[in-house]
């Protein structure tokens, strides 16, 4: 069980992983810094697990940094000379450190940067922000290949665990699996703890914590991605959802000086951080994964100071009171107050945390074939993505996917690099209704992939233990069925909105269930509550609730695209702002709105 070689970064990109500033970009960086720091030989600088740790720029002398996981093992990394930085890209969350470092045998004088020092410095110098945040993500992205990090002890392939490398891999944390039926020293390792097989996976953080079977929250805290939220602080804007209308919404949100927090249930990124790739984005002409598109708008958040919370559950939306406004249809109303009121998410574990306007950038849960025993299967041979996790499980195999639009076309492109067949069940007859001409050329051109048109799934069943080993598919029309041996399903049959918990603060949705916003929204939608007094009309990404928004697949008469949901995140922050700065005294409308 010995890490990954050292040291780990080799190569042509070693000066873009570890630039070297030169006197002028040291002299302006002092302008950020705290007071300089000395540090003995051998001493300390920054500790393993270490949450909030500052990130320092060497001035004299060298800091030795090291990895090390919960096993004992460890690993040299670099040596940081004068103008070189510590730290990586999880130093703007003020995330546990996943490295050590110690003063060289010179010891060592060193600039420190508090995270809002790091993040004043990457912004207000543009040269030195470009260095640092491509070192800054070059590392992370080399200590996640290195599979350093938190380690998960436990059999690879059961539905725990599949789970927990789901979380960590779509949130870029850097782990390594281990399973002790092939690896001795892991086992001994279980044995001598007593470590029962209920409570397998173990998850061993790097300064040697254990965690028995946790939860993705447990993990979560263990690993910073969920922070201490207070509830009497107040967000200028809470964005609900972190796919790319929500990552969106964040950098152009933080980025103008707005205080934000994220919440998402499972992982930045979304559907489309799901992904195996993605060519028809403005700009990749060669393609970009999901997961590395997704992954610099989450850094690049950061980087602004975004706050994320992840994994969350929003329970319930509670806004206030609005102040009484009149869009013309009433007569003159009295004087409104100005003031907004305080939005109110309420999140699960009896958390709460408040906002003066809040984002619903939800997007959409994952449809279900009708099959009765579909549930027992999820983790064991049912899956909703198709990630490299799910794609090792298929090698040599045949699976089916079941779906016809561009998120099933990805997917089963890059599960046929893997499995020896790939049956692709679409109900439609023509294709080309919802998937675009180059993925349906791109799948015509593969030999080991059958499109089974006008088909549908009907049976599953397992084994003894619970795992998945055959289905059955029928052929709509005919009626013709098959049954085939086969242990690996993948479902992209779309998605409904994920809305439902905005309905309890009495935010308009249409007949299936997505959220109604501007025009869209009629007077009954509106309702006596929020806008029957109101001197102006929603903005045209306002919902029913004046300083409530929704962006993306979640609201009603979006365009189902990434590029779209990323230009509604980015248009909706001038609305916020308009919002917030807005006397809703001052008429903005004097006629009565046409309908």
């Amino acid at each position: 069980m010995e890490p990954a070689s050292s040291p780990l970064f080799v190569g042509q990109r070693r000066e873009q992983i570890f630039p070297a500033f030169s006197p002028a970009h040291i002299e302006t960086a002092r302008h950020f810094g705290g007071p300089v720091r000395q540090f003995s030989p051998g001493e300390i600088v920054f500790a393993l697990g270490e949450s909030g740790a500052p990130a320092f720029l060497v001035l004299s002398g060298s800091i030795e940094v090291v990895r090390r996981d919960g096993m004992g093992h460890g690993a040299a990394i670099t040596t940081h000379g004068p103008g070189q930085f510590s730290g990586e890209i999880g130093q703007l969350a003020g995330s546990p450190t996943l490295t050590e470092g110690r003063a060289g045998p010179q010891g060592c004088f060193a600039l420190p940067f508090s995270v809002s020092q790091l993040r004043a410095l990457l912004i207000g110098s543009a040269e030195i922000g470009e260095i640092l945040m491509r070192a800054y993500i070059l590392r992370r992205v080399a200590l996640f290949e290195s599979n350093a990090g938190i380690v998960l002890l436990g059999p690879a392939d059961t539905p725990q665990s599949l789970q927990l490398q789901n979380f960590l891999r779509r949130n870029t944390v850097p782990h390594a699996v281990i399973d002790p039926k092939v690896d001795v020293e892991a086992a001994q390792f279980i044995e001598r703890l007593g470590i029962a097989q209920d409570e397998l996976p173990l998850a061993v953080s790097p300064d040697g914590a254990l965690l028995r079977n946790p939860t993705e929250t447990t993990l979560a805290y263990r690993v910073g991605l969920l922070p201490n939220l207070e509830p009497h602080q107040t967000f200028d804007v809470a964005i609900v959802g972190a796919g790319p209308a929500g990552l969106a919404a964040a950098v152009y949100a933080a980025s103008e000086g707005l205080s934000v927090l994220v919440l998402d249930a499972r992982s930045f990124g979304g559907q489309a951080g799901a992904s195996a790739r993605i060519e028809n984005y403005l700009g990749f002409p060669t393609g970009i994964s999901g997961q590395a598109l997704m992954g610099r708008a989450f850094a690049e958040a950061e980087k602004f100071g975004a706050v994320f919370a992840i994994p969350v559950e929003i329970a319930q939306l509670n806004c206030g009171k609005e102040p009484a406004p009149n869009w013309g249809i009433l007569a003159e109303p009295a004087v409104a107050e100005s003031r907004k009121p305080t939005k109110k998410l309420h999140l699960d574990g009896d958390r709460c945390v408040q906002a003066t306007t809040v984002i619903v950038a939800s997007g959409a849960r994952y449809r279900r074939p009708g099959l009765s025993n579909l549930s027992q299967f999820e983790g064991r041979g049912i899956y909703y993505w198709a990630s490299p996790i799910e794609a090792r499980l298929c090698l040599g195999r045949e699976v089916v996917l079941v779906g016809g639009g561009n998120s099933a076309g990805q997917a089963a492109a890059f599960l046929a690099t893997h499995a020896a067949k790939v049956h692709m069940l679409v109900r439609s007859a023509n294709l080309a209704a919802s998937m675009s001409r180059y993925l349906i050329d791109r799948l015509n051109a593969l030999p080991n992939l059958e499109l089974h048109m006008e088909t549908e799934l009907t049976e599953l069943s397992g084994d003894a233990v619970g795992d998945l080993q055959a289905v059955r598919w029928r052929h709509r029309r005919t009626g013709h069925e098959e049954e085939h041996a086969v242990r690996n399903v993948f479902l992209f049959i779309g998605a409904d909105p994920n809305s439902g918990w905005v309905r309890q603060c009495g935010v308009a949705l249409d007949e299936k269930g997505f959220i109604r916003t501007g025009a869209d929204l009629t007077p009954a939608a509106l309702g006596v509550a929020s806008w029957t007094e109101c001197r102006r009309l929603p903005a045209p990404l306002e919902t029913s609730r004046p300083g409530v928004f929704a962006i993306g697949d979640a609201r009603a008469g979006s365009v189902k695209r990434v590029s779209a949901a990323v230009g509604e995140g980015a248009a909706v922050v001038a609305q916020v702002h308009a919002y917030l700065a807005r006397d809703e005294r001052e008429p903005l409308y004097s006629a009565a709105r046409p309908h």
